[in-house]
């Protein structure tokens, strides 16, 4: 998996969304084993504290568990995977619509852009 990982929040934060986007893209499948932390501190390029510390999270979370002496799983919940990717999606969407409405979009506008990106105007067609 790709990390991307910058200087917006807490490391390990951004680990969890990381994740979080490996398991509704398929990246992790259901009941699929993570890396160990080592592994994964490797990959992302952290201390392996700090992935532990994402690791601890997402098992608070519900989206991973571990067994023993196995390692960590992704959940197999599949209720649980689509209430995230749905939880995903509704985030991406009210970032998109407060940075258009700053841009001085009203929500008819905005509606109008998705439907035909070329229709800027809200009605006026301008050829690129």
């Amino acid at each position: 998996m790709e990390w991307r990982l910058d200087g917006e929040g807490p490391i390990w934060a951004q680990m969890v969304e990381n994740v979080k986007r490996g398991i509704v893209t398929g990246a992790y499948g259901p009941g699929e084993r993570l890396p160990a932390v080592r592994e994964m501190a490797l990959e992302a390029g952290v201390n392996p504290n700090t992935a532990q510390r994402a690791l601890t999270e997402l098992e608070r979370q519900g989206l991973v568990y571990a067994q023993r002496t196995a390692g960590r799983f992704v959940t197999g919940d599949a209720g649980t995977i689509e209430r995230l990717r749905r939880e995903l999606a509704d985030g991406k969407v009210r970032a998109f619509l407060e940075d258009m409405e700053a841009l001085g979009y009203s929500r008819e506008e905005i509606l109008s852009l998705i439907r035909d990106p070329r229709d800027v105007s809200g009605g006026e067609r301008h050829e690129a």
